[in-house]
């Protein structure tokens, strides 16, 4: 199928879920690379205290925290 076929039965509002292998998908340049952080006790308990307000993971919290911070610095 060509990419012009795709795209009106998408803009149509046809079901192409069929067409799409899901399973093996990607999101280049989004993909997860681990790093390693040191930090003082103080800061990793704060850190956990406000997780557990918030009801998310340390680690969910550290990126929202850094996502945030990012996204202020381009503007």
């Amino acid at each position: 199928m060509k990419a012009s076929e795709f795209d009106k039965m998408f803009d149509e509002g046809k079901d192409i879920m069929h067409l799409l292998d899901v399973k093996n998908g990607r999101r280049p340049g989004l993909e997860p690379r681990r790093f390693q952080i040191e930090c003082p006790d103080w800061m990793l308990k704060a850190l956990d205290c406000e997780a557990r307000r918030l009801g998310v993971t340390r680690q969910s919290l550290i990126k929202l925290w850094l996502a945030d911070k990012l996204e202020a610095t381009r503007k």
